[in-house]
């Protein structure tokens, strides 16, 4: 494995990371705004849950498309 495969990969692990992250955070802010919080607070928690859970979806997209379409020099 060359030195630029190795940095891909680690790019990818730590994107798919980030994306796990946001992923859990975004459940967790979406099962709040939905169950305990009331009023404004509820609609806030749960329209940023869904902006995290988006991102979360984007960054997974990206990297299984480096993933997929990466270059093959063998």
């Amino acid at each position: 494995m060359s030195a630029h495969d190795a940095q891909r990969s680690a790019r990818r692990r730590n994107g798919l990371l980030l994306a796990g992250l946001l992923a859990v955070v975004g459940l967790i802010l979406l099962l709040l705004g939905l169950t305990v919080a009331t009023g404004t607070v509820a609609g806030v928690e749960v329209v940023l849950a869904l902006l995290l859970l988006v991102a979360s979806y984007a960054i997974q997209r990206v990297a299984r498309r480096e993933t997929v379409y990466r270059d093959e020099r063998r």
